[in-house]
């Protein structure tokens, strides 16, 4: 069992996924002989060869089109979109022919595809580097979205996505990849999609996040009170996401607070918050509490940190949650 790093966790288990099934192939820019931008497919292409990991031509829409065509001829495509800003010009590619493959043969072809994608701020980047716009790509069926924040779930989440039949896009949180190490098995093992982890159980609210904000909510909850009870919940598979794990704790709780790093409107802590009001009104003691990105475009780093959810935000909607 080794301690490694969300960024090392992802090489190792690519490593592990191209040395077990030769139908495997990466493609991306400067994923090969630079070992990509964060160096999380360092090694690969010496030791995997070529035409397994493949260095592209800056061109997502070519690199996400020849991902779907291979994996619709039967491998199975792990293509990198160097940041996330840039799935935009993939868009079309992955939404209305990735997405919908299944539906439109009726099931007769998949795209067994997995898009890794860095995403998030807080790391002093310029623009298009530092969004989060997984709540665009929940809202588009056929595709299933995942945001791991821990290595021990990136492993078993990143090896779940490459066995899914069909298209996942899988999102590492760049603010996270070397702040955070922890044991991580060596052998094989997934982690179900659409299943949030449970990180403390508490009594008195509840707390739902993913990505890079969850280290930002540890540290808010460490600063309440000892006698204040707070239940954090990692959602780490934004769609299909957890809202039975979500309901059990908001209806034990009676308090919810959703922090999350994109805007706040039209994001994903405003379906959660929806189906918390359905599925556990009666249970509710204060109004849901939305902790978010503001409704702008991410700022250059030096008002990076004001926009983002960080500890005192989450911090003060934790509290007026409870106040109320």
């Amino acid at each position: 069992m080794a301690i490694q790093t969300l960024v090392g966790a992802i090489t190792s288990t690519l490593d592990q996924a191209l040395a077990a099934d030769k139908d495997i192939i990466m493609l991306g820019e400067d994923i090969g002989l630079n070992g990509g931008v964060f160096r999380a497919t360092d090694g690969l292409q010496a030791k995997h060869g070529k035409d397994r990991v493949v260095d592209t031509p800056l061109d997502e829409s070519g690199i996400m089109g020849t991902a779907i065509g291979l994996a619709i001829a039967g491998m199975k495509s792990i293509p990198e979109i160097q940041f996330e800003g840039f799935l935009g010009p993939a868009y079309d590619q992955l939404v209305n022919h990735a997405a919908r493959m299944r539906t439109r043969t009726r099931g007769a072809v998949t795209v067994p595809m997995t898009v890794r994608v860095p995403v998030g701020g807080g790391i002093h980047a310029p623009e298009l580097h530092s969004d989060s716009p997984e709540s665009i790509y929940a809202h588009s069926p056929g595709v299933k979205v995942l945001m791991p924040c821990t290595p021990y779930d990136a492993k078993g989440l990143l090896n779940s996505a490459i066995k899914d039949p069909d298209p996942v896009i899988f999102f590492e949180p760049k603010r996270v990849y070397r702040t955070f190490k922890e044991e991580v098995p060596d052998e094989y093992y997934e982690i179900p999609i659409g299943k949030a982890k449970v990180v403390s159980e508490g009594e008195d609210l509840t707390v739902v996040t993913w990505g890079a904000t969850m280290f930002q909510a540890l540290e808010a909850i460490d600063s309440l009170p000892e006698d204040v009870s707070v239940e954090l919940i990692d959602l780490r598979s934004i769609y299909p996401f957890d809202m039975d794990t979500i309901a059990e704790s908001v209806s034990k709780t009676g308090r919810c607070v959703i922090a999350h790093e994109a805007p706040l409107t039209c994001g994903m802590g405003a379906e959660i918050a929806a189906r918390v009001m359905e599925e556990c009104f009666l249970n509710l003691e204060a109004p849901v509490q939305r902790v978010a990105g503001f409704d702008t475009i991410m700022p250059y780093y030096k008002l990076e940190h004001e926009y983002l959810p960080e500890a005192p935000r989450i911090l003060q909607g934790i509290t007026e949650c409870l106040a109320y």
